[in-house]
């Protein structure tokens, strides 16, 4: 009887396997190159490791397969791309418009922000939130940028010649820097105390995100809110909200406060209001304070985007500048060569830079975008294929996941000779002729590119020009020592460390 019920037990997942592993959607995903099956569960098992393993395999994955690749566990299938051409055919246009299921793990916390939201929906918000990042609206923030980059700059003097861990630093530079010029907030003793427990819980909340995406069963959000993980995971998410909701409390009341005027935040008014030097401050989320007032949103409208711009508006910019920093301090010549430029623009004054002396910072620009191709802060999106798609000549099946893999679409050897090479000059003018125009998209690229785009670059560019004018970096990790963990958004599993000395003031600008 038990060989009897062996054979029955083994005939039964002989007919499941074939019925989920061999239907008109399985057959079309098995065309695709991609890793080799397990009987039954398909590809399930190969992302079940640790951080670092998973974010190597997929280095693997496309280092083994030209264009493209897929997995199948059923009945998830999802199909990964990293060729422009593919790429300009997934993001160029509205059709893929919708984020796919893995942004699903975040929408407990982000909701339907900006980042999540998809449709009308997201339309309404771009056109709300749009007129926040116009360059003349830029001018006013820069103040603020500024000013926040001079205390970094003096605060970096304290540990002058020690091994210093960047990450935390430039994380706690751009959460201040984001709080008073996108939210009007400045943090105080106790707010600040507050935006640490929001950084420890943003940190701990990717990690239950991550622990989501290698387990299937998790997929399912009645398991997933049922389980030790989800209960931790709303933990988290209460101390996020705690941090965002006295933000939002505080710019409501500057709003009685100073009595603003609701006219003066319609979409034809909102850049005079920002241009004009006689007004009060203001920042990007007034323009949802006003949307409220009109009726365009509502209270959990505003609370969806604070959240996302908090998240996004720092924790990206601060993985660029470490990444950026690091490189910097492992390329002498590269470094030395910017100092030559801030000298040319500045010469011996030590007046701060303005926003036009940033236009002038060519070949600082230029390193940072070789940054940024190299350690693009945003490595991966995905997207919801709801119809057939041909990808690299291969039929991709409806109701399939497309994983955009943004790094491994930097270090390509036809697009970039010598990928792994730190070269500015591949973005100077001359040099861009001809690339096609998804070989490089740190910020995504088309109608669902990033809003704050120039905001980053500008806050990038015055934070390394500041701090190089003042120190000479010196290297203590180096890019053989990166091992990046897969996460939202790019991060090394250890600490970045890069040692600060004082800068000459002498004739000679760089000893």
């Amino acid at each position: 009887m038990l060989v009897y019920g062996l054979v029955v037990a083994a005939l039964l997942l002989c007919v499941v396997h074939v019925l989920i592993n061999y239907s008109k959607k399985a057959r079309m995903m098995r065309k695709i190159p991609g890793p080799k099956e397990t009987f039954l569960i398909g590809n399930a098992l190969d992302i079940i490791v640790s951080p670092v393993e998973l974010f190597a395999l997929g280095r693997k994955y496309a280092n083994t397969w030209k264009n493209l690749y897929r997995f199948w566990a059923y009945p998830l299938s999802a199909v990964n791309i990293y060729n422009p051409e593919d790429i300009e055919v997934i993001i160029s246009t509205m059709k893929y418009n919708e984020k796919s299921q893995v942004y699903s793990f975040l929408k407990p916390w982000l909701q339907d922000g900006l980042l999540l939201s998809h449709g009308a929906k997201w339309q309404q918000r771009r056109k709300i939130l749009t007129p926040a990042f116009h360059f003349n609206i830029l001018r006013e923030f820069y103040v603020v940028l500024e000013e926040n980059s001079d205390r970094l700059v003096s605060r970096l003097e304290r540990h002058v010649g020690e091994e210093l861990d960047v990450v935390p630093v430039m994380s706690e530079f751009t959460l201040n820097s984001i709080c008073e010029t996108a939210m009007g907030t400045q943090l105080s003793e106790e707010t600040s105390l507050s935006a640490k427990r929001y950084k420890g819980a943003i940190l701990a909340l990717v990690t239950v995100v991550f622990e989501r995406f290698i387990k299937m069963p998790y997929y399912f959000d009645t398991i997933f809110n049922l389980s030790p993980l989800g209960k931790q995971q709303q933990k988290y998410i209460d101390t996020i909200r705690d941090f965002t909701k006295k933000v939002i409390h505080s710019r409501k009341l500057y709003w009685e406060k100073n009595k603003f005027d609701i006219n003066n935040f319609t979409e034809e008014g909102s850049q005079d209001l920002f241009m004009n030097k006689r007004r009060k401050k203001t920042a990007m989320l007034d323009l949802l304070i006003a949307a409220e007032k009109e009726g365009l949103i509502d209270e959990t409208g505003i609370q969806e985007e604070v959240d996302t711009f908090m998240f996004e508006g720092h924790d990206t910019t601060a993985s660029g500048l470490t990444f950026c920093l690091m490189l910097l301090a492992n390329n002498k010549d590269k470094q030395d060569k910017i100092v030559q430029e801030l000298h040319e623009i500045f010469g011996q004054s030590l007046r701060s830079a303005t926003i036009d002396d940033l236009s002038k910072m060519k070949y600082l620009e230029c390193c940072i975008k070789e940054s940024l191709r190299l350690y693009p802060p945003v490595h991966f999106i995905s997207r919801n294929l709801n119809e057939t798609v041909q990808l690299s000549n291969y039929t991709v099946p409806p109701g399939t996941l497309c994983h955009i893999h943004v790094y491994d679409l930097h270090r390509r050897g036809d697009l970039y000779k010598d990928p792994e090479k730190f070269d500015p000059d591949r973005f100077s003018p001359e040099n861009c002729i001809g690339r096609h125009p998804y070989a490089y998209i740190p910020f995504s690229a088309g109608p669902r590119n990033c809003i704050g785009q120039k905001f980053a670059m500008l806050e990038m560019k015055l934070v390394v020009s500041a701090l190089l004018r003042e120190y000479q970096l010196y290297p203590v990790t180096t890019p053989a020592d990166i091992k990046i963990s897969a996460d939202l958004v790019l991060r090394n599993s250890g600490p970045v460390s890069v040692r600060f000395e004082k800068r000459s003031k002498n004739n000679n600008y760089l000893l």
